[in-house]
């Protein structure tokens, strides 16, 4: 008798603009269900990239120049991440002639018959039958980079004293403005928890951290041998810190990286000051269900299991093929 059948292994696209976070999100979710997954940030040009979703045309506005181009053979898969992203997604859909299924991460801000499945968070102004809601931001951070990233700065980290406390720096925003001023308050705050706790601490900052508020770090570490400030030289020690540090402090201007930290079993603490809306719903909506604290004088982050809103995305979306399959 024939052995039955086993399905080929699942495609799947992974498209965005190229904005950090959003590539993230977009690659996590993809990798997390699909064996290939091929990432593709695209460019589109005018007036395809101010065109309505759902618009013919789209695809002939890719601008290979200055991205990834985008033609057949089409994904069974196809993740996208942001409103350009969004357009694109639905023209590949339409090119494959259907049979590609679209998960949108966050609202497309489109309608949403032409997608399979919507993975919004809970502060997003959108619901339906194909919209799942989760508490955090998609990402690939996993338990297996994790461990790598342990083994790999365990030993250069050693140094510093324990507790060790890990302050993860994101930068300014539209109406969320992060300098020298909101620097400042952050390390007073900072010297309140240690005066606390004691330990020691490692700054991590981003690209997107201006010079003048990392420089008041930098200033403040070299009269600290407790703690040591990365000056965004040789290797990125974000990953080992997340892995390795006792506590998470992250500036609550990145969804994402408050996100990847809570998939780690530390207690987290939000610097939520001077944030536009979206962000402070963000922290606000994890500090009422008990899963991050507010870096304030004398408040403690609450423990916490492992929160990876990617592992519920990705077994919804697997449930959403299935019935594509089925049906």
């Amino acid at each position: 008798m024939a052995e039955p059948s086993r399905p080929s292994p699942l495609t799947a696209w992974a498209i965005t603009t190229g904005e950090a976070g959003m590539r993230t999100q977009a690659r996590g979710l993809a990798a997390a269900v699909a064996e290939t997954v091929v990432e593709k940030v695209v460019a589109l040009r005018w007036p395809q990239r101010w065109l309505p979703a759902g618009w013919p045309g789209v695809l002939s506005g890719i601008d290979a120049a200055k991205g990834d181009d985008i033609r057949p053979p089409w994904p069974e898969l196809i993740v996208t991440c942001g409103r350009r992203s969004a357009i694109v997604g639905l023209a590949v859909k339409r090119a494959s002639g259907g049979r590609a299924a679209l998960v949108h991460v966050q609202d497309p801000r489109a309608p949403l018959a032409g997608f399979d499945l919507v993975i919004a968070m809970a502060h997003d102004e959108i619901a339906g039958p194909k919209v799942v809601k989760v508490l955090t931001a998609m990402h690939d951070i996993t338990p297996e980079r994790l461990s790598q990233a342990a083994g790999a700065w365990r030993e250069r980290l050693a140094r510093l004293p324990r507790p060790l406390t890990a302050v993860l720096l994101g930068g300014p925003t539209s109406n969320s403005p992060f300098g020298d001023a909101e620097a400042r308050e952050l390390q007073r705050r900072l010297g309140a928890l240690r005066a606390r706790n004691g330990g020691g601490l490692v700054v991590v900052p981003s690209r997107r951290t201006p010079e003048a508020a990392l420089a008041v770090f930098r200033d403040a570490g070299r009269a600290d041998p407790s703690a040591w400030v990365w000056d965004r030289s040789g290797d990125n020690p974000y990953l080992g810190a997340l892995a390795l540090a006792d506590r998470l402090v992250v500036t609550g201007d990145s969804v994402s990286m408050v996100s990847e930290a809570l998939a780690t079993p530390h207690p987290v603490e939000v610097f939520a000051l001077n944030l536009r809306r979206r962000h402070e719903g963000f922290a606000q909506t994890l500090a009422e269900r008990g899963v991050i604290g507010l870096l304030q004088d004398g408040v403690e982050a609450p423990s916490h299991p492992p929160l990876d809103a990617t592992v519920e995305a990705a077994a919804a979306v697997r449930a959403m093929l299935a019935r594509r399959s089925a049906g």
